[in-house]
C-alpha cells in the first residue's frame, strides 16, 4: 500500500498543475461568453459553465487515452499474461473462428461520467476476446441491457468493440485488467494493478458515484478511494443495495451479473434497475 500511496500522490502533484490549467480555462471561458452574450447574465453563466465542462471533458479524455494505452500494453503479472495468453491461443470451440484480443482490457465510456460502474475482471472469453469490458459475455448482456434501459447507453447489447455501443453519463471499468484463471486475482495481482483505478477515478473530474458489481469490486473500490485521500473508518462492507459516503463520493453496492447470480435470481433485472436509477438520482444531485 506504501507504494500505492507514492504512486498516488505523484498523480496528486500532477493533478494540481492540471487544476491550474482548469483557472484558466475558466477563465477563457467566461472572456468568450462576455463576448457572445454581452447583456443576458443567465445566458452568460449557462455558456460559460458549458464551455468549462467541455474542457474538462477533453482533459479527462485524454488522460484516460494516457492511461488505456499504458494499461494494454502492461505485462507485469507473469500468471495473468501467461493465462490471457493461453486462452487467447487455445480459446472455446463457439469462438473458434475469432481473434483474441488477449491482452488487458482498459476501461470504456463516457470521460464526462459522473457515474462510474465497476467490476472484478474481464471473462476469459469476454473481454479477454473482445478487448472491451463486460463485452461478449452473458454479464455484460445483463448490465448493457440494464444501461440502456437507465438510459445511460444508446444499444442494448455488447458484442464486440466496433459494434457501435456509446455510453453517456457512465464508465465502466475493472478492478483488474487481465482475465485471471479461476476468476481469481490474487492480492499481488491486485495491488498491481490497483494505480490503473486510481488513476482514472482521478481523471474522471465529474465522477460522484460508485457502482461496485460484488465484493470483490466494493473492496478495490475502497482501496483507490483510500489512495487518493478518502479512507472511512469503520470500513463499509458489501451487500446488496448498500450505500456509504467515501469523501466527495458515494458507493453503491450491487450483486455482481455473473450467470450464477443472475440464472438462481439472486440478482434480477429489477434489482439491478433500482441500483443504477439510485446512481442517477444521486447523480442529478
Amino acid at each position: 500500500m506504501k507504494l500505492l500511496h507514492e504512486k498516488a500522490a505523484g498523480e496528486g502533484r500532477d493533478l494540481l498543475a492540471s487544476e491550474q490549467k482548469q483557472w484558466d480555462r475558466a477563465a477563457q471561458a467566461f472572456r468568450r461568453a462576455v463576448l457572445l452574450e454581452p447583456t443576458n447574465l443567465r445566458a452568460r453563466y449557462f455558456l460559460a459553465t458549458s464551455l468549462m465542462d467541455a474542457g474538462r471533458d477533453e482533459d479527462a479524455r485524454v488522460e484516460l487515452e494516457r492511461i488505456r494505452a499504458e494499461i494494454v500494453a502492461c505485462r507485469a503479472c507473469p500468471r495473468l499474461v501467461a493465462w490471457r495468453e493461453h486462452v487467447a491461443r487455445v480459446k472455446t470451440a463457439r469462438f473458434a473462428d475469432q481473434t483474441y484480443w488477449g491482452r488487458p482490457v482498459p476501461g470504456f465510456g463516457d470521460p464526462g461520467a459522473r457515474i462510474l460502474v465497476l467490476g472484478l475482471a474481464p471473462a476469459a472469453h469476454g473481454g479477454n476476446r473482445t478487448g472491451r469490458i463486460f463485452t461478449g459475455d452473458r454479464s455484460g448482456d445483463f448490465l448493457y441491457a440494464a444501461l440502456y434501459r437507465a438510459g445511460f447507453a444508446n444499444r442494448p447489447t455488447s458484442v464486440s468493440a466496433d459494434d457501435g455501443l456509446a455510453l453517456r453519463g457512465v464508465y465502466v471499468a475493472a478492478v483488474n485488467r487481465c482475465a485471471p484463471p479461476g476468476n481469481r486475482p490474487t492480492p499481488a495481482e491486485r495491488d498491481a494493478c490497483l494505480p490503473f483505478l486510481v488513476r482514472e477515478i482521478a481523471a474522471l473530474r465529474r465522477l460522484r458515484i460508485v457502482v461496485a458489481l460484488g465484493a470483490y469490486a466494493w473492496d478495490g473500490a475502497l482501496r483507490a478511494l483510500d489512495a487518493l485521500g478518502h479512507r472511512v473508518r469503520p470500513r463499509p462492507r458489501f451487500a446488496h443495495g448498500a450505500e456509504a459516503a467515501v469523501g466527495p463520493y458515494a458507493l453503491l453496492g450491487c450483486f455482481h451479473p455473473s450467470q450464477q447470480n443472475t440464472f438462481t435470481g439472486r440478482l434480477t433485472p429489477e434489482m439491478l434497475d433500482a441500483v443504477l436509477a439510485r446512481a442517477a438520482a444521486l447523480a442529478r444531485r
